[in-house]
């Protein structure tokens, strides 16, 4: 099970693939399992745990139109953050979680849905920490 790891929302999906594509394995024995050049998704995982992630902006920005400044435009609000990195955790239910999350402080970014694009089974939601961290909760 994936506990916990980063993924990364990029613009140039492509040249950060590559990148991390040469120098994961290399660097940590890390495998690709999901995704490839073309985006707008990859994964790789060190002894079937779950160590990076990446995600084209763009595509988030659709999934949650309120996560904002996940496109990285230069006319997003001041109050929105340039989302970056998001912090992705599997949970046995997305709903519970989602609701203990909001429960101890966060700030809902995405309530729980469906997400068949992903995954026949993928079910997603998004909070922010008191920090402004984006997290996703998933169960698939």
């Amino acid at each position: 099970m994936d506990a916990l790891h980063p993924r990364l929302l990029v613009a140039r999906f492509g040249e950060t693939f590559r990148f991390y594509d040469t120098l994961l394995p290399e660097l940590l024995g890390a495998t690709r399992t999901r995704g490839g050049a073309d985006g707008p998704y990859a994964s790789w995982d060190v002894a079937g745990q779950g160590v990076l992630a990446l995600l084209d902006r763009t595509t988030m920005a659709a999934t949650a139109p309120s996560l904002g400044g996940t496109t990285g435009r230069d006319d997003r609000p001041d109050d929105r953050p340039d989302d970056r990195t998001m912090l992705v955790s599997r949970v046995p239910d997305v709903d519970t979680a989602y609701a203990s999350c909001l429960a101890r402080g966060a700030t809902p970014a995405g309530p729980p849905a469906d997400r068949p694009e992903w995954g026949p089974t993928l079910r997603s939601a998004h909070v922010r920490d008191p920090e402004g961290n984006l997290w996703e909760l998933q169960s698939y």
